[in-house]
């Protein structure tokens, strides 16, 4: 077995979100003197593992350094976050290679997604490398290299988000992009440890990325805990109207949430229906799994899992791969000797099926997705393995078709059927490399997954503590308000926005002295007005951090509703408000800031 040295792990560099922030608003550290180091270590590691196609030199890092050096550090929440951006996706000015330097081109703008990251505050370190055209699931169909795993370099890094996975687990960056239309952005999380968010088709806009199979393609995360891909994902999602593939997000998969409901109901395949293909460490590993969600308040409900794996087999069948055909075909056919032949070999079957063929594939998936969707009905969600076995990097040269479809046996039927999933580390193999497990949910249940892979990371958080789920509602009235000064506070926590909303006519809100910021005060009074308020969802175990940080005179008790409906929320203490303005006359915070600005 060949181990990578410790050293390429860098275990002392913590690049979490929160500690970040911390940094960033203590002065302890800026984005320049991070990337700086972060581009030394990528250099270095780049020579062994091949995992950037192009890594952003400092003239090109230059322009979003210095964008955030006239920002206040607490007014992005993604202040100097570093991240990494698979090729297949656009950043403004750098070459999309698509790991094919003949179809390369440098696009004007950066994809919706990308530049959505920059506007909040993160960083882009540089574009990964990936299987060409995104069609692998092993890491080692590129002109630029194969990328070894980490863990043990016999075996690959996982495709076709090789680099991006990479980019994470070696410290590179805080999270990266990947794509993932049959297991990308979950079969190389699985094999580097991390967690895989692979989001409800149309979530994350597409729009610039080189399509594959556009109807199925999504743009995947990858983090090392799933509170924060929770939180990239509610960041990022927008819905785009002019984008045909785009969704709308429902409001109660718009944030972050602590975890799934307890009790819950979770399906686990049969075992008969498990395929290991020779793995004698999975099995174990995954009844592990299970008895982790059995532990935080699941119960395990055996289902069906061959209509799953019939659906599977309808992506790499001729008329699966037409799309594939129909976005780079003419691409293949016209410069042939600039595609792997790998790839030719798997596009190839697309050419020949033909309209009936398609029609009858689509005609079966809508049967398989009938009984897909009444299995899942009256479950929270299913558990199922990330992949059977990982097989090395010279197993996969030998029977590359082969092993690779084996490597999606879990993975592949997901986009067909419009299901969410999230993978998730779940043990290590004796050879080193990590091993993990899918959450798999019905659409739009991403944040649910999250919240509940959160639990499944950290089970020992959640003994003697509240449950998955256990959730209040906050009203705030100032500085907490979306997008104003202490609202990261919120964020942080995993908050989420329910509603914009009014109190009762019975409140006077006061600006207390001092700041910046500067903090509302919210006192019942009986020629009160009503209030422009927010009501926020925040984790119950996150409510005592939350108040701790709110200093006196303000603290915790109930406010009434225009709807009637009493809520705890932040008010002021009545004899607290000497020096204070009232600003009640403008009924609300956002319309005081509004005047102060005009005078």
């Amino acid at each position: 077995m060949s181990s990578a040295s410790s050293a390429d792990f860098a275990p002392d560099a913590d690049l979490s979100l929160v500690t970040l922030r911390s940094a960033y608003r203590s002065g302890a550290l800026t984005p320049r003197r991070l990337l700086h180091e972060l581009l030394g270590r990528a250099r270095e590691l780049n020579q062994r593992y091949r995992l950037y196609i192009h890594l952003l030199d400092e003239a090109e890092l230059e322009p979003y350094l210095a964008a955030l050096e006239a920002r206040d550090p607490a007014s992005l929440p993604l202040y100097g976050i570093p991240f990494a951006i698979k090729d297949n996706i656009d950043l403004a000015g750098i070459p999309t290679t698509a790991a094919c330097p003949a179809y390369a081109y440098t696009p004007e703008r950066s994809a919706s997604v990308v530049q959505r990251l920059v506007e909040l505050g993160a960083i882009p370190t540089g574009k990964t490398n990936l299987d060409q055209f995104a069609t692998g699931l092993n890491g080692q169909r590129s002109p630029y290299g194969g990328c070894p795993n980490p863990w043990n370099t016999d075996y690959p890094s996982g495709g076709s988000s090789s680099g991006s996975a990479l980019a994470v687990s070696l410290g590179l960056a805080s999270f990266s992009l990947g794509t993932d239309t049959a297991g990308s952005g979950r079969v190389p999380a699985a094999l580097n440890g991390l967690v895989g968010c692979k989001p409800t088709r149309g979530l994350l806009s597409i729009e610039g990325v080189v399509p594959c199979c556009r109807s199925l393609d999504c743009v995947s995360v990858f983090a090392r805990q799933a509170t924060e891909a929770a939180e990239l994902l509610a960041l990022a999602a927008r819905y785009h109207p002019d984008q045909p593939w785009s969704r709308h997000n429902p409001a109660w998969n718009a944030r972050p949430v602590g975890g799934g409901p307890a009790p819950f109901r979770f399906g686990v395949p049969r075992p008969e229906q498990l395929q290991w293909l020779g793995c004698n460490e999975s099995p174990q590993l995954f009844e592990q799994a299970r008895q982790r969600l059995e532990a935080l308040g699941g119960r395990a409900v055996e289902i069906d899992f061959q209509p799953f794996l019939d659906a599977a087999t309808l992506l790499y069948a001729p008329a699966g791969t037409a799309e594939r055909q129909a976005a780079f075909g003419d691409f293949v056919s016209a410069h042939p000797q600039d595609v792997l032949p790998v790839i030719r070999e798997v596009l190839a079957p697309g050419a020949l099926a033909s309209a009936v063929d398609r029609v009858r594939s689509d005609q079966r998936l809508a049967e398989l997705k009938n009984r897909c969707d009444r299995t899942l009905e009256p479950l929270d969600l299913t558990l199922i393995p990330t992949l059977p076995r990982a097989w090395t990097i010279e197993q996969i040269q030998a029977e590359p078709v082969l092993r690779n479809s084996e490597l999606g046996l879990y993975t592949n039927f997901v986009n067909l059927l419009d299901y969410a999933a999230v993978a998730v580390p779940a043990g290590r193999l004796s050879n080193g490399l990590p091993w993990g497990v899918t959450l798999l949910g019905r659409a739009f249940t991403d944040q649910y997954l999250l919240g509940l892979a959160a639990a499944f990371q950290q089970p020992k958080a959640m003994v003697g503590g509240a449950r998955p789920g256990d959730r209040m509602s906050i009203v705030v009235c100032g500085a907490h308000l979306q997008g104003l000064p202490l609202n990261h506070q919120l964020i942080e926590r995993g908050g989420r926005l329910v509603q914009a909303t009014r109190t009762a006519p019975n409140y006077r809100l006061h600006a207390l002295p001092g700041g910046p910021p500067q903090r509302p005060a919210l006192v019942r009074a009986a020629d009160g007005v009503a209030i422009e308020v927010e009501v926020w969802d925040v984790a119950s175990a996150e409510v005592g951090s939350l108040l701790a940080a709110i200093g006196a005179p303000l603290g915790l008790g109930k406010v009434l509703l225009a709807d009637g409906t009493l809520e705890t929320g932040f008010i002021c203490e009545h004899g607290a408000l000497a020096g204070a303005e009232d600003i009640s006359v403008h009924g609300g915070w956002r319309a005081w800031l509004a005047q102060r600005s005009r005078t």
